[in-house]
């Protein structure tokens, strides 16, 4: 029997209660498609942080790297900045892998209600390709004259031939696997250096694949058509930061962020891929038992796609909308009263 090594990071919050979730039903499906996963569990959080000082051990990337997939719940608490967290644990591991693209599906599952009117299931599907390893989100910079009136902080953005035509090479790869539309996420009007220089590579790309419609939208803009026009996008390129962006305001159109799956993909397979639901650790809701699991089982199947198992992927998708079609069983953020454990049982029992 062929198997998968998973390493799971439950992580922080409602991860801890959605990765779980999302696993029974992971093993259940892998058993009815004649494969299995090997899952190690790893404690890396900000509860160890608080405890230890790390996110993660010294070591933790060179574990990580034996793995076929990661499957990462949420990173993030209160007591804990943000930078801390996500700079000592998701961050290390999306740079150290490549995991140069990050992708984010954005469709309205059937049953669910998009908070926009006369939209309805079929409406709205496309995908956020955002660049992940370099953009907005260097670590060039630093702060001058702490606490004085010449305060002064530098963040530097960086975009190179290699990091952007890479990313775009994926998305038009994407494209051409589904409507053929790509549409690329600039600013080039207010930001004179690196986005220009984002225009001229997707031009560049463009004449590479003939085959697919092409068009470039300021940033601003793009996300007003988000909202007034979500229906026109296919895919849509972006840098780190309006990707970021762009792959949350998605979600919001069709239902929020408790439907909201992502993957940090290395294309290239050197280093394992890792996945996660992009909703964070929501620390209002955790330990309630009313988290959304369907965004960690949606990024299960992804993972699953990623691994070969092409059936076993569709499997869990078309039991997860058979219950939002249902619309008996969901949790309060999509207008029900379903616990995390009771929208699980539902959608195992759909798996039949």
């Amino acid at each position: 029997m062929r198997t998968h090594r998973i390493a799971l990071i439950p992580g922080d919050g409602i991860g801890r209660e959605v990765i779980p979730a999302a696993v029974r039903v992971l093993d259940e499906v892998a058993g009815r498609h004649g494969f299995a996963l090997d899952h190690t569990a790893f404690d890396w959080s900000c509860e160890r942080w608080a405890h230890t000082g790390r996110m993660m051990p010294p070591d933790g990337l060179e574990r990580l790297d034996r793995y076929d997939g990661i499957f990462l719940g949420a990173v993030g608490h209160p007591d804990v900045p943000d930078h801390v967290s996500l700079w000592g644990l998701l961050i290390p591991i999306r740079r150290t892998f490549e995991q140069y693209v990050n992708v984010r599906p954005v469709r309205l599952l059937p049953g669910l209600t998009s908070p926009l009117r006369d939209i309805g299931p079929g409406d709205i599907d496309f995908c956020v390709v955002r660049e992940n390893n370099e953009g907005e989100y260097s670590e060039i910079g630093g702060r001058l004259f702490p606490g004085t009136d010449q305060e002064m902080a530098v963040q530097e953005t960086v975009f190179t031939r290699r990091g952007v035509d890479r990313v775009m090479r994926y998305a038009f790869e994407l494209a051409r696997t589904r409507r053929r539309h790509l549409t690329s996420a600039t600013k080039s009007n207010g930001i004179i250096h690196t986005m220009p220089f984002w225009d001229e590579r997707f031009a560049a790309m463009a004449t590479q694949y003939p085959d697919v419609d092409t068009e470039q939208l300021h940033i601003d803009i793009l996300a007003a058509h988000f909202v007034q026009r979500p229906g026109a996008f296919d895919v849509v390129v972006a840098s780190n930061l309006f990707g970021d962006i762009l792959s949350d305001l998605g979600p919001a159109v069709v239902g929020g962020l408790g439907v909201a799956a992502g993957a940090n993909i290395n294309p290239e397979r050197t280093h394992p891929s890792m996945f996660e639901p992009v909703h964070g650790s929501a620390p209002d809701i955790a330990g309630r038992g009313a988290a959304n699991p369907i965004a960690a089982m949606w990024t299960a199947s992804m993972m699953l796609e990623h691994l070969g198992e092409h059936d076993a992927a569709a499997t869990v998708m078309t039991a997860v909308e058979t219950v939002t079609t249902d619309g008996t069983t969901l949790t309060g953020d999509l207008g029900g009263t379903a616990s995390t454990d009771e929208l699980t049982d539902a959608v195992l029992a759909a798996l039949d």
